[in-house]
C-alpha cells in the first residue's frame, strides 16, 4: 500500500486537532475520497445512549448515522488524550461510512477500516492502531457495569456535514 507521507501528516495533524464531531467527519470523508476514491455527502450524525457494546449503527437506507455517546463519554473520561477520542469517533464514524457506501457486511468494512486508516494516516498513528485491534481495546481496562439513570433523548449533531444538498 503506498502512502504519501505528506498526506498522513496533514490527515494525522487535522484529526488531532478536531474539536468536534464536524470536524472528525470531514477528515472521515476526506480520508475515504483518498483511500478508496469514492464519496458519499449529505449525512447525518445522531446521538443516542445505546448498548455499551454497540459504538454506532447506519440505519440502511437512509443518510444517517447514529453514534453511541454513552460510549464516547466514557471513554472521554477515562482517556486524558483529546487525540485519542477523536481517533474513537474517526473509527466509529468511518465504519458506518463504509456500511452507508454500500459494503454491508461486517469483515469488509472491518478490513476497509483498516485499510484507510493505515493508507491515510501510516502504521504508527493512534488511528491505525484503533482500526487494526478495534475501538474495544480503549475500554479493555474500564469497568463497564449496567448503565443508570434514565435513557436521554437522541439528539442531532446541528453543523455535522456542512453541505448546500438535503434529502427530504
Amino acid at each position: 500500500m503506498s502512502v504519501n507521507s505528506n498526506e498522513t501528516a496533514r490527515f494525522a495533524h487535522s484529526l488531532d486537532a478536531a474539536k468536534n464531531y464536524g470536524e472528525v467527519w470531514q477528515i472521515v470523508k476526506e480520508t475515504v475520497q483518498y483511500a478508496m476514491g469514492t464519496r458519499r455527502d449529505s449525512m447525518m450524525l445522531f446521538l443516542d445512549d445505546l448498548p455499551l457494546q454497540l459504538g454506532a449503527y447506519y440505519p440502511v437506507g437512509t443518510n444517517n448515522i447514529v453514534l453511541n455517546r454513552a460510549l464516547v463519554e466514557i471513554v472521554e473520561a477515562s482517556v486524558s488524550s483529546k487525540p485519542t477520542v477523536n481517533a474513537l469517533v474517526y473509527n466509529l464514524l468511518l465504519h458506518e461510512y463504509l456500511h452507508a457506501l454500500g459494503d454491508y457486511t461486517e469483515t469488509g468494512v472491518r478490513r476497509g477500516v483498516v485499510d484507510v486508516a493505515t493508507k491515510s494516516f501510516g502504521q504508527e498513528h493512534i488511528a491505525t492502531d484503533i482500526a487494526r485491534k478495534s475501538p474495544w481495546v480503549l475500554l479493555k481496562d474500564i469497568p463497564l457495569g449496567p448503565r443508570t439513570g434514565p435513557k436521554r433523548v437522541m439528539k442531532i449533531v446541528k453543523d455535522f456535514e456542512k453541505t448546500s444538498k438535503y434529502i427530504v
